[in-house]
């Protein structure tokens, strides 16, 4: 999990100088400094921090990922990746086989069941793809070698060393994503530190290995982030005429509810959906469906709660839709006895 989607077209590998590419970090004046600092502030061993570093160089490949997110797909593209038969049925026995653990988060946090599977499925295929990428190299990639969001990875990378001090874990020894995020639930270090729980009991916090862990995390994070329970997530929307372009479009990026929902039903708007509150502000999402037509949505707080996760709307949009899909197909089991 990582705030993906400030979106910058055009940076690649060609950020790393030859220099940078071929020393590792331990070695540079830079990544010293950092060193420096963690000491001064957190009493972190310098040699402990300097060891791990010394093992490892930046990543030409993770610049390049991250460069290309995609978050940055069109809607219809990226729909494609997450909406698969295949996410949708291994999403239904990830349920089934979690179901006790499920219910329980979603009564504890409020959450429906099929928010924290969409959000595991979207993020880590049910824990099946957790990241390839040296979380230590990655991190560090990103905040030496990627000017702009150096400060944020930075930030991160110091949040790593805290967790693995806490957790007591080799800080070379974890895997992830390009930008760092670690487990089925895909945190990064800060929210790991900040919102993992230890929903069993077992008594360390477990991200990697423990699933009940991350179920409940997942919960955890949606709660923390202002979740409203029993509420909806987004209405479709059905237009006619051109006055709902009179409406701002939500930055896709950071889609807050601001504008009053009887004002979008002013300008032209049919929604079909059931309206659970009169009186909630709303999102106007624009996303480009098939055919290049454009699709309108009404993104509520809980929507927004969902881009906490990954600012994306994209991203949001895709967790929404998976997540009907898996309560569609889940309560047809049941009705057939499977």
């Amino acid at each position: 999990m990582i705030d993906k989607v400030l979106i910058v077209s055009g940076i690649a590998a060609s950020l790393l100088s030859p220099s940078a590419q071929a020393t590792v970090f331990s070695e540079r004046p830079e990544v010293k400094q950092f060193v420096d600092e963690m000491h001064a502030e957190h009493q972190i061993d310098r040699e402990h921090m300097l060891t791990a570093l010394s093992q490892i160089e930046s990543s030409d490949e993770i610049i390049k990922r991250i460069s290309t997110p995609a978050e940055a797909l069109s809607w219809d593209k990226y729909r494609k990746i997450f909406l698969g038969p295949e996410r949708i049925n291994d999403g239904v026995k990830f349920w089934q086989e979690h179901y006790t653990t499920l219910q329980q988060a979603e009564k504890h946090y409020g959450v429906p069941a099929q928010y924290i599977v969409a959000i595991i499925g979207v993020e880590s295929f049910y824990g099946k793809h957790g990241g390839k990428y040296p979380v230590l190299q990655a991190l560090a990639t990103l905040a030496f070698d990627y000017p702009p969001r150096a400060p944020f990875f930075r930030s991160e990378l110091k949040q790593y060393f805290l967790l693995t001090m806490e957790q007591g874990l080799d800080p070379l020894a974890l895997k992830g994503s390009y930008a760092g995020a670690m487990g089925t639930p895909q945190f990064i270090a800060s929210s790991y530190r900040n919102y993992a729980v230890d929903f069993d009991g077992s008594g360390q916090i477990d991200l990697i290995n423990n699933t009940s862990h991350a179920i409940g995390s997942v919960g955890n994070y949606f709660k923390v982030h202002g979740w409203q329970a029993g509420h909806p997530v987004a209405y479709k929307v059905h237009t006619k005429g051109a006055k709902l372009h009179a409406l701002p479009i939500a930055a896709k990026n950071n889609p807050v509810p601001e504008i009053e929902l009887a004002k979008i039903k002013e300008h032209g708007v049919t929604i079909k959906d059931k309206i659970h509150d009169h009186s909630a502000k709303v999102a106007l999402l624009e996303f480009q469906g098939s055919d290049q037509e454009k699709e309108y949505w009404l993104g509520l707080k809980n929507f927004y709660v969902i881009t906490r996760y990954n600012r994306s709307s994209n991203y949001a949009m895709a967790v929404y839709q998976l997540s009907q899909e898996l309560a569609r197909l889940r309560k047809e089991y049941s009705a057939k006895g499977k």
